[in-house]
């Protein structure tokens, strides 16, 4: 998110500093945060809601394909997701720019995630489209689909096929033991492995 001090802020809003000082005190109007020095810093947010030009924004907001990989090794899977949601957004008739991340569906700092994040909260996006709901998210889905609720975003999940319980429950595993045994080494790296390929197996087997 975009933050301004507070002399630029005051300009954009046409106020004088010590008139955002006072407020400050008063607590009337607050700043987004204020450092340890007693810097004070204004929000994007806070500029647009002081403004009113929500109805402006909404014109201007834009559609957003994300795409993501667990790994390197799946660049060709990712370059087929990354196809197979341009070519919704295509026949949809959107204008779209397309974010792609390689990482952990666990992990939450991902370049392309964080970006899309910042984005939802300047409220420029209008829809974000994923191909699957655990593309976005393995964990804490609901929390990003509330942000967006907040900030006038609307997900929309081109595949929305459940999976069963069993199904969720082993890719679960996978993703949290496949994390950590990226911190392993030696014997212990061998058995998550081993333990991996196990869960793997016997869900493919269940299917069957």
């Amino acid at each position: 998110m975009k933050y301004y001090s507070i002399g630029k802020f005051a300009a954009l809003i046409g106020k004088t500093p010590q008139t955002l000082r006072d407020w400050h005190k008063k607590g009337s109007f607050m700043p987004h945060h204020v450092t340890e020095g007693g810097t004070r810093y204004y929000s994007q947010e806070q500029l647009n809601h002081f403004l009113g030009i929500k109805g402006i924004e909404a014109r201007q907001k834009k559609i957003i394909g994300y795409c993501r990989v667990n790994s390197p090794k799946q660049k060709n899977d990712l370059a087929r997701q990354v196809e197979n949601v341009k070519s919704y957004m295509i026949a949809k008739g959107y204008q779209f720019t397309v974010i792609s991340d390689v990482g952990s569906g666990i992990n939450y700092n991902r370049k392309g995630l964080n970006q899309i994040i910042d984005m939802i909260t300047n409220s420029e996006v209008e829809k974000l489209v994923i191909l699957y709901k655990d593309r976005l998210l393995r964990f804490g889905f609901e929390l990003i689909e509330s942000l967006c609720a907040k900030y006038g975003t609307v997900i929309e999940i081109i595949d929305n096929t459940e999976k069963t319980e069993e199904q969720e429950l082993v890719e679960d595993l996978v993703q949290i033991i496949t994390v950590f045994s990226c911190k392993l080494q030696g014997k212990r790296a061998h058995k998550a492995k081993k333990m991996i390929k196990e869960l793997l197996e016997n869900d493919n087997g269940c299917e069957g």
